[in-house]
């Protein structure tokens, strides 16, 4: 599937329509340059999810947990060099909590995937416009 927004508010509502549709447990990988909107479609996952909080990139703290109805755990891979560094900060832990799972920059750890992850690629075709493509799962 792939979908052109022209703002960041629309790049949001993709992710919402995301975030309502993907079941507890998945695993979303999502890949894009700096600046390409991840974050703010991740802040749309959360409001599709039912999570009422403000979303900020985890570059500093490597994962965000989101907490409400649903669970939304948020890493921000850019300062990992591999999947063992991901494993080391307890990636198998927060899968078996059940929540979803988002990662950017997974291109960073992408041995820590099984296949059956959905992948978002984000790029950024103007100042306001991005390509969104979303494989593995379907949105509404």
């Amino acid at each position: 599937m792939e979908i052109i927004t022209n703002s960041e508010f629309e790049t949001e509502q993709a992710g919402e329509r995301l975030g309502a549709a993907i079941p507890d447990g998945s695993v979303v990988a999502m890949y894009g340059g700096l600046g390409a909107g991840k974050t703010a479609f991740v802040r749309g996952m959360a409001r599709g999810m039912g999570i009422d909080v403000r979303v900020n990139s985890p570059t500093f703290t490597i994962v965000n947990e989101y907490l409400g109805g649903r669970e939304l755990f948020h890493f921000d891979m850019y300062r990992l060099g591999s999947a063992d560094e991901l494993f080391d900060i307890g990636w198998e832990d927060y899968l078996s909590r059940g929540g979803v799972c988002v990662v950017e920059w997974s291109e960073n750890v992408a041995a820590a995937f099984d296949g059956s992850e959905v992948r978002v690629e984000i790029e950024k075709l103007s100042d306001t416009a991005r390509r969104i493509k979303i494989e593995g799962a379907e949105i509404c």
